[in-house]
């Protein structure tokens, strides 16, 4: 099958909201956001950033678990989707193959401009997902959207294609002017890529008495972590709303979360290695500016 070459119609952008439950980003109740369409309840492929991120990128959306239905014709029904978002008419699955890569894809067949800005470290620019992307960085801070938005481009000659993960959502939870003192600290979390055998708690060691007495959060303090996170929401409501003010009419934009996150539900915290509905389940809104 030939894929024509002429240019799309629409730019397309991937915002993933680290760790955002679909329930924060409802309880939210973000009105920006909701501009784009309806905020669907769907389930993601992997309960960690990097696996997600990577089915992403080869152009599986977080699903939604439909029933009687064989996955073949799920994963075919979803790649037409591509469609509608890239203003084409001709994408089906195969046309992803050899690479099964959308920013390949998007850059080597259909003439896109490609870039990605994240947030956090496992998808820094040496990773594997840095393919057929023209610009990938790994941004300053962690949770500084507005920071990307600021960094966006687009031209009148050529479509272009963002990924932008997004900080803010994932633990701490924390907003860009919140002093980094103020920040919850959980033990084993802080530090984790520079001494994955050690806890660690804001970037030191801890004793082995301190260790002893480390216990698993209450209730109230998870609480508290859940509604820092619903507050981010809140505040990136304003940030897309920036983003819409900037980015051009022909350009589709897809909403979601890489996974969810846990708050202490059966006695889990965070996400990764944990088997619970409440790590797949994301939110997923998508739509056209008009």
């Amino acid at each position: 099958m030939i894929i024509s070459k002429k240019r799309p119609r629409n730019n397309y952008i991937v915002v993933t909201f680290d760790s955002c439950r679909y329930d924060s980003l409802i309880k939210a109740r973000p009105k920006v956001m909701k501009k784009l369409g309806k905020v669907e309840r769907r389930w993601s492929y992997a309960s960690w950033t990097s696996p997600s991120h990577y089915n992403l990128l080869i152009g599986l959306m977080p699903h939604t678990s439909p029933s009687h239905v064989y996955a073949s014709e799920y994963y075919k029904k979803d790649f037409v989707k591509f469609n509608e978002r890239l203003g084409s008419n001709d994408i089906q699955f195969r046309s992803l193959v050899p690479k099964l890569y959308l920013p390949a894809f998007l850059k080597e067949t259909m003439g896109y401009r490609t870039h990605a800005m994240v947030s956090l470290p496992v998808l820094n620019p040496k990773t594997i997902l840095n393919n057929g992307f023209d610009s990938y960085k790994l941004m300053d801070h962690h949770n500084d959207m507005r920071a990307m938005v600021k960094e966006m481009k687009f031209s009148s000659d050529q479509p272009s294609f963002y990924l932008l993960n997004v900080g803010e959502t994932h633990y701490p939870y924390a907003l860009p002017d919140e002093p980094q003192e103020q920040w919850p600290r959980i033990s084993g979390v802080h530090g984790v890529f520079k001494h994955l055998d050690d806890q660690v708690v804001g970037g030191k060691l801890l004793a082995k008495k301190d260790k002893e007495k480390e216990k698993f959060f209450d209730n109230q303090k998870l609480q508290a972590l859940r509604e820092r996170q619903i507050t981010a929401v809140k505040y990136l409501d304003k940030v897309v709303e920036e983003l819409f003010d900037l980015v051009p009419k022909n350009t589709y934009i897809t909403l979601t979360a890489d996974h969810g996150e846990l708050f202490g539900e059966d006695g889990y915290f965070g996400h990764g290695p944990i088997q619970h509905e409440k790590v797949y389940e994301v939110p997923f809104i998508e739509g056209k500016l008009r």
